[in-house]
Order: structure tokens, then C-alpha cells, then sequence
């Protein structure tokens, strides 16, 4: 952990979160914050996930299978953290799979309304269980920076992802985050911060933050 960063936070959350669009940069900032302020990372289940290469070839045969493994993961994430007594931050969350990319699968014709229904009640009986995060990061990008980000990591079963595709789950993203009134919330916008690179931008995203927590407990 940096030299204070600790003793600057409150002490009284647990679950900090990270959501956004495929190349959002969900990742590396969750690594960097969580390196930064001494939290548990919990990634998303990418590169050992056995639907999502199988996924991306074949949307329609598979998306039910990954959206459940997708949900139960999380769920079981979630569950841990809040039985856990350390703070955590997470990348992605279980409500970006049911009012994202679930609805956006069904939407496009690739996942039936029957297993589409079947998800979203069993979504719905774990949602009940959980608390959402006690801050949401939201790392808004256009299409361009999306773009850029996947190619430079260059998975190979990204390279099939349409511009079509992550258009849509911008629009829903947007809409999500309009409406999002489960707790706090902090916006950054991914076109203009490299925090990758950059210092000073990524002082700046843990200014922002440090000052979000801050204020949860004023």
C-alpha cells in the first residue's frame, strides 16, 4: 500500500466495484487501485472461464452457458466479500450481467426468452441475498478507445467482437448508469485519462475516489 492511504480512508466499507464496456479498462484499474489502497482484487473470471472463447465463435449456442457461469461466479464473489471482514474491490459487477449483457444477448435474437426468463429469476432470487457495492466505479469509453484497448491485448477470442456489438452494450450501459440508484456512484471517463500510463492521471482517479469513500461517512 502507498505510504497513508490507509489511514486516509474510512474504515467501515467493504466493496468497492468497477464496471464497464469489453476494453473499458476495467482491469488494470482495479489492479492498480486495489495495489494502491492495500484492497483484494477480485477479477472477472476471463481467462480460466470455459464458455467465453466458445462464446465469441458461437453466440447463440453458448450465451446461456455464460451468463450463468458469469452469474454464478459473481454471486459467489459477492458472498465472500460481504462475509469477509477485508476490503475488496471488484471487476465488474453481478448487475452488469442481468441489465447488460443478458438482455442484450436476448435482445439480439442470441439467447431464447425462455432461458432469458429463466436467468433473470434466478438472478432475481440472489440479487435478494446481497448488497450492492458500497461505491461504483463507472468507466465510460466511446467505441474508438474500446477498440484500441482490445486490440492492444490482443485475446484472440476478441478478435470477433463487432463494433455493432459493443455499441449496444454502450447505449445499455448508459442507460444503466442513469437509472443506477443503488448506492454511490463515480464516473470517470476513460477518453481522457490514461491511467495506465500516466501518473498523474492515475493520481487523479485516486483523488476521486478517496474522496467519494470520504464522503460516505461524513
Amino acid at each position: 500500500m502507498d505510504a497513508d492511504a490507509k489511514d486516509l480512508l474510512p474504515k467501515t466499507f467493504k466493496h468497492v466495484a468497477i464496471a464497464g464496456n469489453i476494453g473499458a479498462g476495467k482491469t488494470t484499474l482495479t489492479t492498480q487501485l486495489g495495489k494502491h489502497f492495500g484492497w483484494d482484487v477480485h477479477y472477472e473470471s476471463a481467462d480460466d472461464n470455459p464458455y467465453l472463447s466458445d462464446f465469441y465463435m458461437d453466440m447463440h449456442r453458448w450465451s446461456f452457458n455464460l451468463q450463468i457461469y458469469f452469474l454464478n461466479s459473481r454471486y459467489r464473489q459477492v458472498l465472500e466479500i460481504l462475509n469477509g471482514d477485508r476490503t475488496v474491490i471488484q471487476d465488474r459487477t453481478i448487475y452488469e450481467d442481468a441489465y447488460i449483457f443478458a438482455p442484450n444477448l436476448h435482445d439480439m435474437g442470441l439467447m431464447t426468452s425462455r432461458d432469458f426468463e429463466n436467468y433473470f429469476s434466478l438472478f432475481d432470487t440472489m440479487s435478494s441475498q446481497i448488497q450492492p457495492p458500497d461505491l461504483l466505479i463507472y468507466l465510460k469509453a466511446s467505441i474508438p478507445t474500446l477498440v484500441s484497448h482490445i486490440e492492444k491485448r490482443g485475446r484472440d477470442y476478441e478478435g470477433s467482437i463487432s463494433i455493432d456489438y459493443l455499441k449496444r452494450l454502450n447505449e445499455r450501459y448508459e442507460t444503466w448508469i442513469d437509472g443506477y440508484d443503488k448506492g454511490n456512484l463515480l464516473v470517470i471517463n476513460a477518453d481522457e485519462i490514461d491511467f495506465f500510463n500516466n501518473p498523474e492521471d492515475l493520481g487523479m482517479v485516486i483523488n476521486l475516489v478517496q474522496g467519494e469513500l470520504h464522503g460516505l461517512f461524513k
